[in-house]
């Protein structure tokens, strides 16, 4: 745990962090089991790539990751209150439209020329690094991103703070930026000619702004995140 206070003698607050069990006052309980979850559900991705010989399959699974990641958080918290069925709802909404989007656009159109550079750079070695240098560090960046989350499911302080209000409404501001853009992009493409570069509507004023949205909707749940105690950090 970590202990806070004033040189003036102040009451001292503990925060701990409890990696592994449930503990009422943990800012985010449980965080070493959110990895192995998510390591876990990686590498079964791992496997159904070795077949397809299309490591561009995680791609479409980076937001329901993060559903995964909220579930295990929601196990090892005492009790489940307002907020997180609120913070876990807007996830599962981000997650779920961004599993869409790279899907019906990724399905179908074989292996990302990203990952199939590196099939061609690492040859017959290929198979197994890439569990490392594709599935491992989006499972490992994945469950680091995913820290605030667990922070937000916190039962205290009460909900709806102002913390909770703005965050929440800034990030749901931000989910809806980023599915306008998105389909401002893909309306566009299929009118335009091949090449042509998109300034319709958001994209007007931002040469990525669903990558905006994305972001405004990570700091709208670090609001939310910052309004519990210790949550800041």
């Amino acid at each position: 745990s970590r202990r806070a206070g004033d040189s003036k003698g102040a009451r001292r607050v503990e925060i701990p962090v409890d990696l592994l069990t449930p503990s009422p006052g943990a800012l985010v309980p449980g965080a070493l089991l959110v990895w192995a979850a998510l390591l876990g559900a990686f590498t079964v991705l791992w496997l159904v790539s070795l077949p397809l010989k299309n490591a561009s399959i995680v791609d479409m699974w980076w937001g329901p990751a993060f559903v995964l990641a909220a579930a295990v958080y929601l196990t090892a918290r005492p009790e489940v209150g307002p907020r997180a069925v609120a913070v876990v709802t807007l996830v599962s909404a981000w997650a779920l439209r961004l599993a869409w989007h790279i899907g019906r656009r990724n399905v179908g159109h074989g292996e990302d020329p990203r990952y199939a550079a590196w099939r061609r750079q690492h040859g017959a070695s290929w198979w197994w690094f890439s569990w490392v240098k594709v599935f491992v560090l989006q499972a490992t960046v994945a469950w680091i991103v995913s820290w605030p989350i667990g922070a937000a499911l916190s039962p205290a302080p009460a909900f709806a703070s102002a913390w909770d209000i703005a965050g929440l409404a800034i990030a749901a501001a931000g989910l809806v930026v980023e599915a306008v853009a998105d389909a401002q992009l893909r309306r566009f493409k299929r009118a335009a000619p091949k090449g042509a570069i998109c300034d319709v509507g958001l994209w007007r004023y931002s040469p990525h702004p669903n990558s905006f949205g994305e972001s405004v909707v990570w700091w709208g749940l670090y609001l939310v995140a910052a309004g519990v105690p210790g949550g800041v950090w």
